[in-house]
């Protein structure tokens, strides 16, 4: 939200409610002074969190997206999909017509069918499985967000050609060119507003499955450095979550509890299942 506003700035006013990056960097702080161009005005319906998350994945992701010219005679192959970057990706990727096979741990199949794709596990056997799926279509084009040494070789026996291939390399590349960009930088701005539009029209939506507040912004860290949240972690300046509600935050995620959960209820049903019969007497 605009507090304040230079000379210059004619277009926003205080109150204005606004997203984008801090080039000089301070993301953390509860006020910034920024340069006009780093930012754009908010859509109505965005709520903050995803406003915060956006700016870095989002603009990766729709270049990458936008790189490889995907329509509806492609099929493409995305791995860890169901991350901050992959997850945004996959739903872009969807909203061009192109068929979306992903490549996630199981824990993670649910929602990334709830996105429109069609998940394989990782692991052995995983090419069999991508062809399978694909029933026939075949693989035009890959994103590797994971880093996997195999990535490429496997993009290769699944005939996807040299210049339709993503690397995780590549795709870090592109994210710093984001996080070093200018104010002045004008395709930043441009993929932000068709990001924000985009989200407006429900195109797609980003998943926040951590949102910290600021005084558990190593925790936050911590949770994204395991690699296992799906969509973005988000630190709060300002959450209601405040008061004797802030130990919620040293619990256990409502996501490893299901996880949990549903790991311990599948041991259950195998051991019943595998159990022996005792004959009546």
């Amino acid at each position: 939200m605009v507090r304040a506003r230079g000379d210059g700035v004619k277009d926003l006013r205080v109150g204005d409610e606004v997203m984008g990056h801090a080039p000089q960097g301070g993301s953390h702080a509860n006020w910034i002074a920024v340069p006009r161009g780093a930012v754009i005005k908010k859509p109505e319906y965005v709520g903050w969190e995803v406003a915060g998350g956006l700016y870095l994945a989002g603009c990766t992701a729709v270049s990458v997206v936008r790189s490889l010219r995907l329509g509806p005679d492609d099929t493409v192959v995305i791995t860890a999909a169901a991350g901050g970057v992959g997850h945004i990706e996959s739903q872009l990727a969807h909203d061009a017509g192109a068929t979306v096979i992903t490549l996630g741990s199981a824990r993670n199949h649910d929602y990334l069918r709830q996105i429109g794709t069609l998940p394989v596990v990782y692991g052995e056997g995983e090419e069999d499985r991508i062809r399978a799926i694909a029933d026939g279509r075949p693989i035009t084009a890959f994103i590797d967000n994971h880093g996997e040494s195999n990535a490429e070789l496997l993009a290769e026996r699944l005939g996807v050609r040299d210049e339709r291939f993503v690397s995780s390399e590549e795709r870090r590349d592109i994210e710093l060119r984001f996080l070093r960009a200018s104010a002045e930088d004008e395709e930043t701005r441009e993929l932000l507003t068709t990001l924000a539009k985009a989200l407006q029209e429900r195109r797609f939506q980003v998943l926040i499955s951590g949102f910290y507040p600021f005084e558990y912004i190593v925790e936050a860290y911590e949770d994204l450095a395991e690699m296992k949240s799906r969509g973005k972690v988000v630190i709060g300046m300002q959450t209601v979550e405040t008061g004797s509600r802030l130990d919620w935050y040293r619990s256990e995620k409502a996501r490893d509890l299901r996880d949990r959960y549903a790991d311990a209820r599948g041991s259950e049903a195998e051991t019943m299942a595998g159990g022996s019969a005792t004959p009546a007497s």
